[in-house]
């Protein structure tokens, strides 16, 4: 099994990387990258064995890969459902909102409903119980809404998904308010 790589990236898109190590070009589905092509990376990876195909997914923790790992051991949760639940926020966040049996933020993964959630929930909560963490999953539970909300309105004016995603991430931080999100995220679509 492939559970380190360490390489050059040669080539990149939102959904993968393709990672030159030892000679190798390794195709890996990721979150995100932040590095740049040429860059040297490392993240740790999981080899998904299909019947008809193999897959790696990259992580830049152990805790990503880790908690990965448990959300794919769930019926109902494949590899790219588990990348969307990563997506929505940290592991450490995700680990949280499962222990206090926060299941809502889990059904805002496109292909994930109210059942397989509760599922996860009901499975994992026992592994992850012995987190604290009530303030931090309340701010990052409205993060995450606010963040949703914004990329399904622009999705609702005509753009694609990743269109919405792609202006929603260029804006600061710092612009809390979903609408002033919303307005930044149209002048930025503009543009293009």
């Amino acid at each position: 099994m492939i559970a380190y790589l360490k390489g050059k990236i040669i080539f990149k898109n939102e959904k993968f990387i393709i990672l030159l190590s030892g000679g190798v070009g390794y195709k890996v589905f990721m979150l995100s990258c932040q590095n740049k092509i040429d860059d040297e990376t490392e993240f740790f990876t999981y080899l998904n064995v299909k019947e008809d195909s193999l897959a790696l997914y990259g992580f830049m923790s152990y805790q990503e890969l880790e908690l990965f790992e448990h959300l794919i051991s769930i019926s109902g949760i494949g590899p790219k459902a588990g990348l969307g639940i990563l997506s929505l926020a940290d592991a450490e966040t995700v680990k949280i909102a499962i222990a206090k049996g926060d299941s809502s933020i889990l059904t805002r993964v496109s292909g994930i409903g109210k059942k397989t959630a509760e599922r996860v929930v009901l499975e994992l909560r026992n592994k992850f119980s012995n987190i604290e963490g009530d303030e931090v999953l309340q701010k990052k539970s409205k993060e995450i809404n606010d963040h949703t909300d914004a990329i399904e309105a622009l999705v609702g004016l005509g753009y694609s998904p990743s269109e919405a995603k792609k202006a929603i991430a260029e804006i600061p931080a710092e612009i809390k308010d979903v609408s002033e999100r919303i307005k930044m995220a149209l002048k930025e679509l503009g543009k293009r």
